[in-house]
């Protein structure tokens, strides 16, 4: 189906205020600029976002692979969170890169009943980006919509970015990650089965399985939240390659503390709070298991703070 044709096919009930972008991980700068679109819908319009569900560039230079912060779903249920009521995800083709502003547009007024369009700092529509603000705000009077540019959104004078969380979470600086996010970073993953190594130490691990997209922090030992049933446990996850056993594999290995139930085969999520210590090659496994004591015990200390901190 193309993209007209998803348009074509969402008929909105009433009128709608609209803003388009990737919107990936939803951040505190997402949040800004939605707040807006949704304050600015008020009860007239539908406060409506047109988003994707790859990122352009990958489209437009396919020989960059960017790795997304939140999934589909998961940016859906955060837009909706925020008071967004209509979310339409597309995938970017190169058809659609090659649509001009004008027709874009067009397409909106005739398939969404566009009356209003929020635009962020960087926002621009259409083939080789020609819809800018001055450019759209012409084409507003002439197709009978509001155009309004929200201002830059910073945090201690830094832009917030996308791009920018993906670095700190790839170097494992989830301090700056989850600040700019306004949450803990997360991931979710299938359990699947093992080598059983962990279990034999007295540190069993559910091993996740993750869409090859995801995102994942640098290797290193993390203090985090495993989402289990919809509940929240304590856990330690390890990313990397577990140099002590001189293997390869880059594997995710949550250890769930005090926590016995059967994991295997079921989806769960896991929020990234803060990172313990990087990935070590140690004499043997007596050494090891010895450090992984230190580790989860440190995973305590700051849960427990973290959980302070939510509560306060």
């Amino acid at each position: 189906m193309s993209f007209r044709q998803r348009l074509a096919m969402v008929a909105p009930d009433r009128e709608t205020a609209v803003t388009v972008g990737v919107f990936d991980g939803v951040h505190q700068g997402h949040r800004h600029l939605i707040g807006r679109l949704v304050e600015a819908a008020g009860t007239k319009y539908i406060p409506t976002v047109l988003t994707f569900s790859n990122h352009p560039i990958t489209v437009l230079r396919p020989e960059i692979v960017v790795k997304t912060i939140t999934t589909p779903e998961e940016k859906d249920r955060l837009l909706r969170d925020l008071g967004v009521g209509l979310v339409i995800s597309l995938e970017f083709t190169p058809e659609m890169a090659l649509v001009s502003a004008a027709d874009f547009t067009s397409l909106l007024v005739d398939s969404l009943s566009m009356k209003g369009l929020i635009l962020g700092p960087d926002s621009a529509l259409g083939r080789d980006r020609e819809g800018n603000l001055e450019f759209l705000t012409k084409r507003g009077k002439e197709l009978g919509f509001w155009v309004e540019a929200v201002a830059p959104f910073a945090m201690n004078g830094q832009a917030i970015k996308s791009r920018s969380i993906r670095q700190a979470v790839s170097q494992g600086d989830l301090a700056t990650c989850n600040r700019f996010l306004g949450r803990n970073f997360s991931i979710k993953g299938k359990v699947v089965s093992g080598d059983r190594r962990g279990r034999e130490m007295g540190f069993p691990t559910a091993n996740l399985a993750l869409p090859g997209e995801s995102l994942l922090p640098g290797d290193g030992i993390y203090a985090t939240w495993a989402v289990i049933d919809g509940e929240r446990h304590p856990s330690a996850t390890s990313i990397g390659i577990r140099p002590t056993f001189g293997l390869s594999d880059r594997l995710v290995e949550v250890h769930v503390l005090d926590f016995d139930g059967d994991l295997y085969d079921k989806e769960i999520g896991v929020e990234f709070v803060d990172k313990i210590r990087d990935q070590q090659k140690f004499s043997g496994v007596d050494e090891l298991v010895v450090q992984m004591d230190r580790d989860v015990a440190q995973a305590r200390l700051t849960l427990a703070r973290d959980q302070g901190a939510a509560i306060a």
